[in-house]
C-alpha cells in the first residue's frame, strides 16, 4: 500500500495543508503528517528527506510559507516526487515569495508546484501519481473526476431553469 508524507514547516501551515490530508483520506491513501522545518530543524529535514523512500512513502507533499525552502530542500535529497504547496503566511509578501521559492528550482531538482494555498490539488496530484501504478486508486480518481463533471452539469441545469 502506498502512502504519502505531508511535511510542514510549522503548525501555522496545518490549516492549509489539512486539505491535502482530507483528499488523500477520501482516496483511502495512507497519510503521515510531520513538522520538518528547513530552518529550525535541519537535521530532522536531512534524516526525513534521505530516508523517506525507505519508509514506504511514494510521494512527499511539502507546504511552506515565507522563504519556503522546505519543498526544494526535501527534493534535493529525496528520490521521491515532491509536490510543493506555497502557503501564504503572516510573514509573506502576498504569497509571491513562497510561490517563487518553490517554483524556481534549479535544473535537476524538480518540485511540482501547485497554486498558493493549493493543498487540495497537491493531494489530488499525489493520488494521481500513485494511481498511475495502483488500479484501485486510479478507479477512485476516475470516480472523483466524474463527480466533478456531474456538479458542473447539475449547476448548468440549475442556472438554465432545469434544462
Amino acid at each position: 500500500m502506498s502512502k504519502v508524507a505531508v511535511v510542514i514547516g510549522s503548525t501555522s501551515d496545518l490549516p492549509v495543508m489539512q486539505e491535502a490530508v482530507d483528499i488523500l483520506n477520501h482516496f483511502d491513501i495512507e497519510v503521515q503528517v510531520d513538522i520538518v522545518s528547513a530552518h529550525r530543524t535541519p537535521e530532522k529535514l536531512y534524516q526525513f528527506s534521505k530516508h523517506a523512500h525507505t519508509k514506504g512513502f511514494s510521494v512527499i507533499i511539502a507546504g511552506a510559507g515565507g522563504a519556503a525552502h522546505l519543498p526544494g530542500m526535501v527534493a534535493s535529497m529525496s528520490p521521491l516526487p515532491v509536490i510543493g504547496v506555497p502557503v501564504k503566511s503572516s510573514n509573506s509578501i502576498d504569497g509571491w515569495d513562497s510561490v517563487l521559492s518553490i517554483l524556481q528550482m534549479p535544473g535537476g531538482v524538480p518540485v511540482a508546484t501547485v497554486a498558493l494555498n493549493g493543498a487540495k490539488n497537491a493531494g489530488i496530484l499525489a493520488a494521481q501519481i500513485i494511481g498511475s501504478a495502483d488500479q484501485a486508486v486510479l478507479d477512485k480518481i476516475l470516480q472523483y473526476k466524474e463527480g466533478l463533471k456531474q456538479k458542473v452539469i447539475d449547476g448548468a441545469k440549475k442556472v438554465n431553469g432545469g434544462r
